[in-house]
C-alpha cells in the first residue's frame, strides 16, 4: 500500500513539474500599446518578450508600453526602465482601463519636467518602498478605449522619482486597495493593462522591460 502511494505521488510531482516546464506563465506579456495623436516624431520598436523602446521628438501625445490583455488589480508588475530620458514632459507609468465603469488609471514612478496631474491630493499610499500620492481627475469629451466619452482618471504619483535601471515591482494591489479606502473604485471589466511611457509636447527616449 505504501509503495502504491509512493508511486502516485512520484506521479503527480512529475505532472507538475512538467506542467511547470512546458506550459506558459498565466501573466504572460500578450499585449503591446502604441498609440499616438500624430503629432511630432515618435518612433516605437517592440521588442523581444517584454522590451521595448521608444524615441520622440517634438511629440503631441503618445503611449507606448507592453504588458497584458487583461488587466488585474492582483497583478505585481515588473520592470527595468534601463533607459529613461525625457525632456519635457513624459511619465514612466502603469496604466490601463476599466469598462464598467470606465475608469483610466496611473500608478507613475517617474516623470520629466511636471509632476502629473496638477490636482489636489486625496492622501498617499505607501507602496514597494515609496509614498505616492492619490489623485482623482475627470476627462471631458476626450479620446478613451470606446471612443471619444467623459470619464474619471485615478492617479497614484510618487512623491519623488524613483530610480531606474534596476529590476523594480509595482504591487498594483496596494494602489486599487488606497483608491477604494477612498472611494474610487475602478470597474468589474478590465481592458488592457501595461508598463508605459507617455509622453506630451516633449522629447526624449526609453527602454523598459516588463515581465
Amino acid at each position: 500500500m505504501r509503495k502504491s502511494l509512493r508511486k502516485i505521488f512520484a506521479l503527480v510531482f512529475a505532472f507538475v513539474i512538467c506542467m511547470s516546464v512546458f506550459t506558459e506563465p498565466v501573466y504572460a506579456i500578450d499585449y503591446w500599446q502604441y498609440w499616438t495623436d500624430g503629432g511630432g516624431y515618435v518612433n516605437a520598436v517592440n521588442g523581444n518578450g517584454g522590451n521595448y523602446s521608444v524615441n520622440w521628438y517634438n511629440c503631441g501625445n503618445f503611449v507606448v508600453g507592453k504588458g497584458w490583455t487583461v488587466g488585474s488589480p492582483y497583478r505585481t508588475i515588473n520592470y527595468n526602465a534601463g533607459v529613461w530620458a525625457p525632456s519635457g514632459n513624459g511619465y514612466l507609468t502603469l496604466y490601463g482601463w476599466t469598462r464598467n465603469a470606465l475608469i483610466e488609471y496611473y500608478v507613475v514612478d517617474s516623470w520629466g519636467t511636471w509632476r502629473p496631474p496638477g490636482s489636489n491630493s486625496l492622501g498617499t499610499v505607501y507602496s514597494d518602498g515609496g509614498v505616492y500620492d492619490i489623485y482623482r481627475t475627470m476627462r471631458y469629451n476626450a479620446p478613451s478605449i470606446d471612443g471619444t466619452q467623459t470619464f474619471a482618471q485615478y492617479w497614484s504619483v510618487r512623491q519623488s522619482k524613483r530610480p531606474t535601471g534596476s529590476n523594480v515591482s509595482i504591487t498594483f494591489s496596494n494602489h486599487v486597495n488606497a483608491w477604494r479606502s477612498r472611494g474610487l473604485n475602478l470597474g468589474s471589466n478590465w481592458s488592457y493593462q501595461v508598463m508605459a511611457v507617455e509622453g506630451y509636447q516633449s522629447s526624449g527616449s526609453a527602454n523598459v522591460t516588463v515581465w
